[in-house]
């Protein structure tokens, strides 16, 4: 029993050596460019919650507003990319 559990113990430690020999290899992102890609996800997390919203909306005037900032995001977004 001991032997199953020594092995498995070794198993998690090569896949441990294995990501972190991957994410070494990966490039490191310049503060800039990390920045860039978080406004860029939270934009992204912004637009699916706005148009989520605007297919559950009953309200023309709230649709309305909702697509006016659908409209901003996309403009935020392509910015950035």
């Amino acid at each position: 029993m001991a032997r199953g559990w020594e092995s498995k113990d070794v198993e998690s430690q090569v896949d441990a050596a294995e990501e972190r020999a991957a994410l070494s290899k990966t490039p490191r992102l310049t503060p800039e460019e990390a920045d860039r890609k978080g406004q860029r996800e939270s934009l992204q997390l912004s637009r699916t919650r706005v148009l989520h919203d605007i297919e559950t909306s009953q309200n023309p005037r709230y649709r309305a507003t909702l697509e006016a900032a659908l409209k901003h995001l996309d403009e935020k977004i392509a910015a950035l990319s």
